[in-house]
């Protein structure tokens, strides 16, 4: 127990707090506001506070928990909604109304609720750390295991079937220090990254249904990616597309320190959306961390461990989970403004020294792993952070620090945003290190050489970038037809492959059959046009082809009838063109013969 003696900000000074341990959680003033040890020196020790601290006055009592600040973790983790140090927001709002009052406390799983314990190993059976005991079904898609905690090993010495709550105790162990009770429920700090076999390379693409993701600039299972851009490019909208979609089995999504009106927006339309390879609403393999602006600035910085310590443990049980971070700028604008109370001394654009390794701790706990567990096991946690540099300026510290660490940049471009061009990622300034990784993937699920493909559309869009140079100084109308024709190709390319218009029941979510097959018909498009004006046809002829239209509209055809279309399109194609070059003939003939 210690007494407060200076408060600034977020951050309060306590003395006689002898004994305690740094990033101990504690409960400052007498309304108990939560707090964690950031500072220690000799008995005085320096607290950061995840709530509002107006009106705590010196001399009040600062009292230590003895443990870190940590999560509970079981079976009630699904389609809950948590703040930043995982309060259940719809318990507290119950208990405060819309406005959450300081010191409320509230535990994070239902400890009323029961659950269906189901055994995995029988009595006298030896479990080792990580190994599923039992498992829970905890929603439509997703079934909690019931795992052995890190560090425990031994025999199985009482195991039942029944209806249990988180706290219940469904497994007793017989280990080396004597007999140990194991509950549904785990405590796990959230600054500790959680134990692991080994990390494996990614080799294969976590799918968005996202065209410019998927088919040019993909990200891995287990993979690390940013996506800055400046106000209004687009990196809300293009997270909450790939929290609906991506191909996880488990979704955590953390909203830090964006406005309320985007946590909103997920929280309205979420439990509306069907997961389209289930057909069950989203939320039943979803976790929600909202820390909004208006939020105290602190618990920015606990929300994105809570939410990373969150996806460990589903990755633990053999999930492949993705986080969603929105955005980590305001992560580190809390770093800076918590370091400035501090008094440390500033680093640059007045951000700690310690951004960096800040920034690579918490993309380093993404990976594919080999799970604890007698039996063999693989999950993944993909991380991808937003980055919101102020005035779009990329070479500010927070997105030069994470360009540092990250493995996919998806660059987005405020004027594609401001052309309507949604996903505004500009596909010259994106790139991805995972291309190589994955393209044995393509080949196995495809049958189609991928990578070829999409170094052919990446190389047409560069070329496509320097005619428009050219374009700018002499025109259109005075480029050789066959640069002409580079200039439809990559406008098609453009419009009809890499936009997409994510309110469209069909285009919102493309499989990757129907992308690799429209990527293959605007390249044969390209194909046969460069061989059309090679031979003495005019682009503006090839522009009248009425096949253009259905390439148009081709990505608003539904999955299930996309085949035929594809085939008709490619033979339609192939009779256009080849018509074109009968007729460039018979009249080149014909005038060789006048």
């Amino acid at each position: 127990m210690g007494k407060i003696i200076r408060v600034t900000g977020p951050v309060v000074i306590a003395d006689g707090m002898k004994g305690s341990e740094m990033y101990e959680l504690v409960r400052v003033g007498e309304e108990g506001l939560i707090g964690e040890i950031i500072g220690l020196a000799g008995d005085r020790a320096t607290i950061q506070v995840y709530e509002e601290t107006s009106g705590i006055r010196p001399g009040e009592k600062v009292e230590g928990t003895g443990r870190p600040l940590s999560v509970e973790l079981g079976p009630g983790l699904i389609g809950a909604i948590y703040d930043g140090t995982q309060r259940p927001l719809t318990i507290i709002r119950a208990k405060t109304g819309d406005m959450i009052t300081r010191g409320v406390f509230a535990h994070a799983l239902p400890r009323d609720k029961k659950w269906k314990f189901v055994p995995k190993v029988e009595k006298g059976a030896s479990v080792v750390e990580g190994d599923v005991l039992g498992v829970v079904k905890e929603s439509k898609l997703v079934e909690h295991r019931i795992l052995v905690p890190p560090g425990l090993s031994g025999k199985v010495l009482e195991i039942s079937e029944g209806a249990y709550g988180v706290q219940d105790v469904v497994a007793s162990i017989e280990t080396s220090e004597g007999k140990k009770g194991i509950r549904m429920m785990q405590m796990w700090p959230v600054r500790k990254p959680r134990p692991h076999k080994g990390k494996l390379e990614p080799r294969e693409p976590l799918i968005s249904g996202q065209r410019v993701i998927d088919s040019l600039f993909p990200i891995a299972k287990g993979g690390t990616a940013a996506i800055p851009g400046g106000f209004g490019t687009g990196k809300t909208v293009m997270l909450h597309q790939f929290a609906k979609w991506a191909a996880a089995d488990v979704v955590v999504y953390v909203g830090c320190g964006e406005r309320g009106n985007e946590m909103c927006d997920v929280l309205t339309h979420f439990p509306e959306l069907k997961d389209p390879r289930t057909g069950e609403p989203l939320m039943e393999r979803t976790v929600l961390i909202a820390n909004t602006s208006n939020m105290p600035v602190a618990a920015r910085e606990a929300s994105v461990y809570t939410g990373i310590t969150i996806a460990e443990y589903f990755r633990d049980m053999g999930y492949d989970v993705a986080l969603m971070a929105d955005s980590t700028s305001r992560w580190a604008e809390a770093m800076r403004e918590i370091s400035g109370r501090l008094e440390e001394m500033p680093g640059e654009e007045g951000f700690p020294a310690y951004l960096a390794s800040r920034l690579a701790e918490f993309y380093e706990r993404a990976g594919r792993v080999r799970t604890l567990g007698s039996e063999e096991r693989f999950g993944s946690v993909t991380v991808i952070g937003a980055v919101s540099p102020p005035g779009g300026d990329l070479s500010e510290p927070v997105s030069q620090n994470t360009l540092r660490v990250v493995k996919v940049f998806w660059a987005l471009d405020s004027s594609l945003a401001d052309r309507r061009h949604f996903p505004a990622i500009h596909w010259l300034n994106s790139y991805s290190l995972y291309v190589d990784a994955v393209k044995d993937w393509w080949g196995q699920k495809l049958g189609m050489n991928w990578k070829a493909m999409r170094d052919e559309a990446i190389a047409m869009l560069q070329e496509e970038a320097e005619l428009q140079e050219i374009v700018k100084l002499v025109g259109p109308d005075a480029l050789p037809e066959r640069d002409r024709a580079v200039l439809e190709a990559a406008r098609i390319m453009r419009e009809d492959f890499l936009q997409q218009f994510a309110y469209h029941e069909v285009d919102t979510y493309c499989p990757v059959e129907k992308q690799l097959r429209m990527l293959d018909v605007v390249l044969d498009f390209y194909r046969s046009a460069i061989e059309a004006t090679r031979q003495g046809v005019s682009v503006d002829e090839i522009k009248k082809l009425p096949v253009r239209e259905r390439i148009a509209t081709m990505k608003r055809v539904p999955p299930a009838e996309f085949e035929a279309e594809y085939r008709s399109i490619k033979k339609q194609l192939k009779e256009q063109f080849s018509e074109l070059l009968k007729a460039k003939r018979v009249l080149v003939r014909g005038s060789e013969g006048g």
